[in-house]
């Protein structure tokens, strides 16, 4: 969670005191409600866009670090008004435990309840429930990442763009065309400037200037296996993220890789999770030469990816993953990197609870030394918290709030050390009011 301001704390102060002022009979004055307006104009002046400066984020000019989680399902739920308080309770519950950025999907191509009917063509419903999605979460002060795209089928993604292609008339093979076709790269754009320069209707601010809006990401997970040499991929993302700078200079970029090392770095292949992994061609150093590109995106999936390992070999590779690629986005790259997804599946009975929690605390632990030591390690975002109510939409990795405790004790736990002073701030606060009521 962002450090209180002066602007946040005054607000809970003056409206502390209306509050009190009608339990007593007595009505909040003109000048607490003018002292409220000031107070929130100020916190807004604090609410600045987060910045890149070489190895870290900052904010404000002080450092900034992402603690956050992932919940791609936000805008779906909320084009139904009557669900929409779920969305409010996933970024309410998930400030209150000190997690700061929630990464989510800004796309859903075709099929059922689309943003995006077909090229450019929008449900101004679902257009509003995204409207309401980044409203929502800049008013409990929670940082988006916002996808403009998926590598897979599901809410559309690459493969729906080239089969628009394909009723257009255009010759295409594979859904890979979607990286290389110059009228399927127009309909990409064209959704990319439309999220960019989309008027929130619940504000009246446009993305590209919302602080809210830590980071854009050009797509989930890109992978052309069509491409092993890792050339068409590279290129795409050269093209699309000089694109989006073109149109949002201001906020940060990244691709949505998982991390996986290709032939320009033959060093590092063998840090790869197997040899089939460098021939779904990404390149990770080279990925992340492209200009634009701010910060590094690396997922961790252990449990797929090495579907037939022990537990133990899991822990092991799960830090040096982590470690090579702070190391790499440190001395090659220059810039933070962000492990964008993690988890570990509850479906597999292999992995116990207790495993999952270790697993999930040596990611915390393995950013901490990261940050101790000055390091590239920029934070990262669980695979992904769900609110009470929500537990259908479970992919097996679902932590459910106030439910276990990875997010009762160790998140609170990760995020004391990281924002001490917002605890003590917070602690004060509470104390104050529960003194007041007593």
């Amino acid at each position: 969670m962002a450090t209180p301001t002066s602007g946040s704390k005054a607000i809970l102060l003056i409206l502390l005191i209306a509050i009190l002022q009608m339990e007593e009979g007595s009505e909040p004055t003109l000048n607490q409600f003018r002292s409220l307006a000031m107070a929130d104009a100020a916190d807004d002046q604090e609410w600045t866009t987060v910045e890149k400066n070489n190895t870290h984020f900052v904010a404000s000019g002080k450092p900034f670090h992402v603690s956050g989680f992932n919940t791609y399902w936000l805008m779906s739920f909320s084009v139904d008004h009557s669900a929409r308080a779920k969305v409010s309770d996933v970024l309410r519950q998930s400030a209150s435990i000190g997690l700061n950025v929630c990464r989510t999907w800004a796309f859903s191509d075709g099929g059922a309840n689309p943003l995006q009917i077909s090229p450019s063509v929008y449900d101004e419903d679902v257009f509003k429930a995204l409207d309401f999605v980044v409203y929502e979460a800049r008013r409990h002060r929670m940082r988006l990442i916002l996808s403009f795209c998926n590598n897979w089928e599901d809410y559309g993604g690459k493969a729906q763009y080239v089969k628009w292609g394909k009723e257009a008339g255009l010759d295409l093979s594979s859904d890979d065309d979607f990286f290389s076709d110059p009228t399927v790269k127009g309909y990409y754009r064209a959704h990319v400037e439309a999220i960019l320069t989309r008027v929130n209707t619940f504000n009246g601010i446009m993305y590209k200037d919302d602080p809210t809006i830590f980071a854009w990401e050009l797509i989930n997970e890109p992978r052309c296996p069509s491409d092993p040499s890792g050339d068409t991929l590279q290129s795409w993302i050269e093209e699309m993220a000089s694109y989006v700078k073109s149109i949002d200079p201001s906020h940060l970029l990244e691709i949505g890789t998982e991390g996986f090392y290709g032939s320009s770095t033959p060093e590092y292949l063998h840090l790869n999770p197997g040899t089939y992994f460098a021939q779904v061609g990404t390149d990770f150093i080279r990925n992340h030469q492209a200009a634009g590109v701010d910060f590094a995106s690396v997922h961790i999936y252990s449990d797929s990816w090495l579907a037939n390992s022990v537990t133990g070999e899991h822990l092991v590779f799960l830090k040096s993953w982590m470690e090579e690629h702070m190391d790499a986005a440190e001395k090659v790259l220059n810039m933070p990197v962000v492990f964008g997804e993690f988890g570990v599946t509850s479906k597999d009975e292999k992995f116990t609870a207790k495993f999952r929690e270790v697993f999930i605390n040596t990611v915390y632990n393995t950013l901490w030394k990261s940050r101790m030591r000055g390091g590239s390690g920029g934070g990262c975002l669980l695979w992904q918290l769900f609110p009470e109510g929500t537990e259908h939409m479970d992919d097996g990795y679902a932590v459910v709030l106030h439910k276990c405790s990875i997010t009762s004790k160790l998140l609170p736990d990760h995020n004391r050390r990281l924002f001490p002073s917002d605890w003590e701030e917070r602690s004060e606060v509470e104390s104050y009011i529960f003194h007041e009521e007593l």
